[in-house]
């Protein structure tokens, strides 16, 4: 591929498709719930002081060794592995961050096909039918009931992916403002519901008692982290791709506040919607696939408002893939110059392979905590690591500076060498204490 292909188009395409990587379940599920369980407002105003750090000194690293390297994660880790003579060894530790982005795909997939199982039934109606804890019960405790829904995903993926790296640029511009337009729509609808007010003010009135849970912190920490995709491999690849001209800490915030912007608005959409119907806001997994059905049943234009939803939703699943698949697709061609259709083709299929034996969730379940928990993490912390105390520091800041308007000063590789990167040993620490926070 000519290396004008691999890169960005625009700013805007950068952008999106950097927050279509990000938006994922972790932002319409797992957020409403956690700001629902740990706190609301105080939870929130935890989460934005986390997004801002994570996205100006982590995720911004990130992007600079991909473009600094030219390449995703192999090439990146042994890029900054050589400057210490010991490239062969950043080599191998990046198949670590590699492998948790391959295996986060095989389970997402997953995931995704019950989204879009749920989606086909919004379309027919069938979800505002049936009992939706039944209906969702029978998606993750047999075997292959979801086997159609979960090749339909893959082969979707794979549509987006094999025009070439440009195509995820495209897809995200269609995908990406669809996504915040129809979470728009739902939340102007959700707010004219009786009783929306009390979620608005749990929302945003504080109880300042959250503020003495260490749980509030360590959730806002983790959601915050995570829901940013950094991951040691996944916004690498995002790097690789963005022109010299653009500015990588502005390029960051931009990220970091879209995908806040997405989480706050699913938000805007669940809490509320679960206040006025009088279901728990802090539900957990139910949320998604049980509570809000539950609550479309009960409101005027719910069938066409259950469509909205799910729809939005899987635009983030298929543009969270997207990325999964491009990271590790794009070391594979690089490192051992193979067609990229036959690449992401194969990657397909593996994940498919083994998918389809781990779909029940008693299942995928494990498959998730182990990569969410300890693969992941562990990427994490070999990638701040190696951006912050392997890289070299002239290295680092001769990157972050080009294209940049604004000459940042050495204090920003200080903040990210010993605020950032023991952070990032907390958030692994953590994981392994409370067995997930992210």
């Amino acid at each position: 591929m000519d290396n004008s292909e691999r890169k960005f188009q625009s700013k805007l395409g950068f952008i999106l498709t950097c927050v279509g990587s990000a938006v994922g379940m972790a932002n319409i599920w797992a957020f409403p719930y956690r700001v629902g369980k740990y706190g609301g407002a105080v939870f929130l105003l935890i989460y934005f002081m986390f997004i801002a750090l994570f996205s100006y000194v982590g995720l911004s690293a990130e992007y600079l060794i991909g473009r600094r390297a030219g390449t995703g994660t192999l090439g990146s880790y042994e890029y900054a592995w050589n400057e210490k003579g010991k490239g062969k060894l950043g080599y191998t530790l990046a198949y670590i961050p590699l492998l948790g982005s391959m295996s986060i795909a095989i389970g997402y997939a997953i995931i995704s096909a019950w989204v879009l199982r749920t989606f086909g039934a919004a379309v027919t109606g069938k979800i505002l039918e049936v009992d939706t804890a039944q209906f969702f019960g029978e998606a993750v405790q047999g075997n292959f009931v979801i086997l159609p829904w979960h090749i339909a995903v893959i082969v979707i993926t794979l549509l987006t992916l094999f025009a070439g790296a440009s195509s995820i640029e495209k897809t995200n511009k269609i995908m990406m403002p669809a996504f915040f337009v129809l979470f728009f729509i739902l939340a102007v609808r959700v707010a004219f519901l009786p009783g929306a007010i009390e979620g608005y003010k749990y929302l945003f009135v504080p109880d300042w008692s959250y503020l003495f849970n260490v749980e509030t912190w360590v959730n806002a920490m983790g959601q915050a982290f995570f829901s940013l995709s950094i991951t040691g491999s996944g916004m690498i690849v995002c790097g690789a791709y963005l022109d010299k001209k653009e500015d990588i800490v502005n390029g960051a915030l931009q990220t970091g506040i879209f995908d806040t912007l997405a989480a706050m608005i699913a938000a805007f959409v669940v809490i509320p919607a679960s206040y006025a119907f009088g279901y728990p806001a802090g539900a957990g997994p139910s949320l998604m696939f049980m509570t809000i059905p539950a609550v479309f049943k009960q409101m005027p234009f719910g069938h066409v408002l259950a469509i909205l939803f799910f729809i939005s939703v899987v635009f983030a699943a298929v543009s969270s893939l997207q990325n999964m698949f491009e990271v590790v697709g794009e070391s594979i061609i690089t490192r051992f110059k193979m067609s990229r259709k036959a690449v992401i083709f194969l990657l397909a299929i593996v994940s498919l392979v083994i998918g389809i034996f781990i779909e029940p969730e008693n299942k995928v379940g494990p498959w998730m905590d182990v990569v969410t928990i300890y693969i992941i993490p562990f990427g994490a912390v070999l990638g701040a690591i190696s951006w912050y105390w392997i890289l070299k520091k002239e290295s680092f800041m001769e990157e972050l500076n080009e294209g940049s308007k604004v000459k940042r000063s050495d204090l920003y590789f200080t903040v990210g060498r010993y605020v950032y990167v023991p952070l990032v040993l907390v958030v692994f620490v953590l994981g392994l204490i409370y067995h997930g926070i992210g």
